[in-house]
């Protein structure tokens, strides 16, 4: 029994991890082949449509003749389990980065989010920093580190992310004053600012922002150029970029025109 439950875990963890691919390969892409997805993969391609089937009805990808293209809407919201695999060498060099940017007695608001998790996972070193999260994932490996003081708020929870969000998580932000936010962000433009497909995490994204001293923002290069349905704040508010070395030409010259620190890793 044991033994069944471990296959089917490891298959999970398969089916997940090629679908995250997928997601990649249709960001750099544009489209994907139902042939070529199977011999990638040295799956079926009776499984690859299941994928992609899948991927459409969350409106990741739209189905065309013998494949798909990728859908070009501004409002898609992944799930967190797709979003843990999708450029995760690159997460995890970000948040090893980031972690240089933090001294001790630092007051922390760690937002949710895969990057910022790759960050919590570089704390263990620290012996006395005060962090606030809204992120169940964040909290769950901070309580590893007993000599950092957690703060979790409260509020709704958000399930595609493991945020809580809401009224509640609102009332609570503003009862702190923080020295450093480090957010993840879903979508980045140098022109427009940053956003997200929700409209309750843009309003506490921004409340967190207006209680932190400095702003560092923590995202792989695939989120630049791409703006999402909820504006939380121009570009302006942001202080330093942590991205990795594919972030386009163009973006990182106008971060450092605009005097926001682009650190790349």
């Amino acid at each position: 029994m044991v033994h069944k439950e471990a296959i089917e875990r490891d298959d999970k963890e398969m089916t997940i991890g090629r679908r995250a691919k997928i997601i990649e390969l249709l960001d750099t892409q544009g489209h994907v082949g139902v042939t070529d997805l199977s011999r990638r993969f040295r799956v079926s391609e009776v499984t690859i449509r299941n994928d992609l089937g899948l991927l459409e009805e969350r409106g990741i990808l739209i189905r065309a003749r013998g494949g798909a293209i990728r859908n070009q809407r501004v409002n898609i919201d992944y799930h967190l389990s797709e979003k843990s695999k999708r450029h995760l060498a690159e997460k995890q060099a970000i948040g090893k980065k980031t972690v240089e940017l933090i001294t001790e007695e630092d007051t922390i608001i760690l937002d949710s989010g895969t990057t910022t998790l790759e960050v919590a996972k570089n704390l263990s070193g620290f012996t006395n920093l005060t962090i606030i999260t809204n992120a169940l994932n964040v909290a769950g490996q901070l309580v590893n580190y007993p000599q950092i003081k957690l703060i979790m708020l409260g509020g709704m929870l958000r399930q595609s992310s493991l945020s809580m969000l809401g009224p509640v998580a609102e009332a609570n932000i503003r009862d702190y004053y923080c020295d450093k936010l480090i957010m993840g962000v879903d979508s980045i433009d140098s022109r427009y600012g940053i956003s997200t497909p929700t409209i309750e995490e843009a309003h506490l994204n921004r409340l967190m922002i207006d209680i932190a001293k400095e702003v560092i923002v923590v995202t792989d290069s695939s989120k630049f150029l791409r703006r999402s349905f909820a504006f939380i704040a121009p570009i302006s508010d942001v202080d330093v970029v942590v991205t990795d070395a594919n972030i386009p030409d163009e973006e990182r010259k106008n971060l450092e025109s605009l005097g926001i620190k682009t650190i790349v890793v």
